[in-house]
């Protein structure tokens, strides 16, 4: 007689996010999920061949998050600044893994339709994409430095991202020559 399913994929993927999160990437192991959960380690791979699969589901699950509430926020290139920062800044170590090999195209295709409207919005669907990648390039990089603790020359960082900000946008909705 087979044994009752403990756990779904859902709850493992939460666990291991809720894991990730308090333990770092280093302390998501196949062994702490399990006990997360309530089951052992072995059922595990059941449901996921090994920690990249696990990984590869905790990161589409952040994204397709990530994607929630941008679309939320949308239209306005502000507002998804500033939901973007707060989602790095509640989940720090998954956002750090939303720009690795582990997230999955469709996910990041998904999550990135709220940015590609609100820059076809600026500057029209011919160069939605360009600056669309420009916004997330920049965001992301004031968001890595910021999470590593890399401002350290003094000033309100609250104010360098508004600054950084506005003047991209001012940037995007300059005519061009």
């Amino acid at each position: 007689m087979p044994s009752p399913n403990r756990t779904t994929n859902a709850k493992v993927v939460t666990a291991a996010r809720e894991i990730l999160e308090s333990a770092g990437p280093a302390g998501l192991t196949m062994q702490a999920v399990a006990a997360r959960v309530g089951v052992r380690a072995p059922s595990l791979y059941k449901r996921f061949h090994d920690r990249d699969a696990l990984l590869t589901a905790v990161v589409a699950a952040t994204v397709d998050d990530l994607g929630t509430r941008l679309e939320e926020a949308a239209p306005d290139l502000r507002r998804l600044a500033t939901t973007y920062r707060a989602f790095a800044h509640e989940q720090p170590e998954a956002f750090r893994l939303v720009f690795t090999p582990y997230a999955e195209e469709g996910a990041l295709r998904r999550s990135s339709a709220p940015v590609l409207r609100a820059a076809a919005d600026l500057v029209g669907e011919e160069e939605a994409l360009a600056a669309a990648r420009l916004f997330t390039a920049w965001a992301t990089g004031f968001l890595q430095m910021e999470l590593a603790g890399a401002f350290r020359l003094g000033g309100s960082v609250d104010e360098a991202f508004d600054y950084g900000l506005e003047h991209l946008r001012a940037g995007l909705t300059t005519a061009r020559p």
